[in-house]
């Protein structure tokens, strides 16, 4: 009972505000926030639009390239490894020259004096 007593204070107090709420309000100005509410609304939904498109734009051009890019990837990824090994090759070989006692000197190349 006590309960029911205490729901009915709170709705008659809700009540009360709500009309000295009303009085507050203009209605016009109500009306002018539910128009502009309305003109924010269909522009969200026209950007929500234009993204839609935008990333199934995106989402074609990805899977037009993205075979490419994984081949150029592999194929780069081949090339280093290439790369490495001949670098590899050439420093041992570079060793081998100068470490030997018997490597042949080059004398440098000769100097051409433009007149």
């Amino acid at each position: 009972m006590e309960r029911r007593e205490e729901e009915e204070s709170i709705r008659a107090a809700s009540e009360e505000v709500a009309r000295e709420l009303k009085t507050l309000i203009d209605a016009g100005e109500v009306d002018s926030i539910k128009q502009i509410q309305h003109l924010i609304l269909g522009r969200l939904q026209d950007s929500n639009a234009v993204l839609s498109h935008f990333n199934e734009y995106s989402e074609r051009c990805f899977d037009e390239v993205s075979g490419d890019f994984a081949r150029n990837t592999r194929l780069l990824k081949s090339m280093k490894s290439d790369l490495d090994h001949i670098f590899l090759k050439l420093s041992h070989v570079n060793k081998l020259f100068s470490d030997d006692d018997r490597a042949i000197s080059c004398p440098p190349p000769p100097m051409y004096i433009l007149i």
